[in-house]
């Protein structure tokens, strides 16, 4: 197990799996997974690693950042099968911002804590898998996006078991990650449910974060979002993609949609 000086390994101790500090960390991010549907571990990135990881990504933001938008539903379908085309739950959504890939961030603290074995380990105790796997995949593995004055991650359901983010800077303001919890299940749609999410009926619960902080998020049945960002400081997240099988790959389409080029 290699050395790993971009966690917090003294506040969160993946290199000692064998450890009781280990294990309670792994039963209260599983508790707070079954309470709350989501964990969070403030400063998990070190400060070192962080101010490094914005010094190299910010100006490549600026230069070299693939700008992606998007009008979409929640299910990012054209049609949903039992669901007029008219119907409210369907109606479109904007979800704008700046993207780096995985080929652009080689060797950052970002891709050392990906790859990391102790990191993996952590994620397979609290996700109750047997083994998880990073991506075969040039580009989709570990994305930062940057959410501009006016940009959002608007209102979906992801299709990923779980959503790993690092928050690397907050906006000014706005660029709240919001989540409504179980607004569906597996026997109901919930379409009304949606509907009122949408038209601003339902209040969703707002996610109080700091920089530095992981994020572990079960967002199959949640809709969530992160609000438009408003002021001059600009919302900088990093998504770590790790999967149940191996071989895992975004297609050609799917990488010109998300990152405006297939290598």
């Amino acid at each position: 197990m290699r050395d790993m000086n971009d966690i917090d390994l003294a506040r969160y101790p993946l290199d000692r799996p064998d450890s009781p500090d280990w294990q309670r960390l792994v039963n209260d991010a599983k508790t707070s997974l079954d309470r709350d549907g989501l964990f969070n571990l403030p400063g998990f990135v070190t400060p070192e690693a962080l101010d490094q990881t914005l010094s190299y990504v910010r100006p490549r933001l600026a230069s070299e950042s693939f700008h992606h938008s998007r009008w979409h539903n929640v299910y990012f379908k054209d049609a949903v099968d039992g669901v007029a085309p008219d119907h409210p739950a369907l109606q479109k959504v904007e979800t704008a911002n700046h993207t780096l890939c995985h080929d652009q961030l080689a060797e950052t603290p970002l891709d050392r804590i990906y790859r990391y074995d102790g990191f993996i380990r952590f994620l397979e105790a609290v996700m109750d898998q047997p083994q998880l796997h990073i991506m075969d995949d040039p580009l989709a593995g570990v994305n930062v996006l940057e959410y501009r004055e006016g940009e959002a991650l608007n209102w979906h359901f992801d299709r990923s078991i779980f959503t790993t983010t690092v928050l690397l800077q907050e906006a000014h303001s706005g660029g709240v990650f919001e989540y409504a919890r179980n607004l569906r299940s597996a026997d109901d749609p919930n379409h009304a449910g949606i509907a009122d999410l949408l038209d601003g009926r339902l209040r969703p619960t707002a996610l109080d974060q700091a920089a530095g902080t992981l994020n572990v998020f079960l967002g199959v049945n949640t809709a969530h979002r992160v609000s438009r960002v408003r002021g001059p400081q600009s919302r900088i997240v990093a998504v770590l993609s790790h999967y149940d099988r191996p071989g895992m790959a975004f297609t050609d389409a799917e990488r010109m949609g998300f990152f405006g080029r297939t290598g």
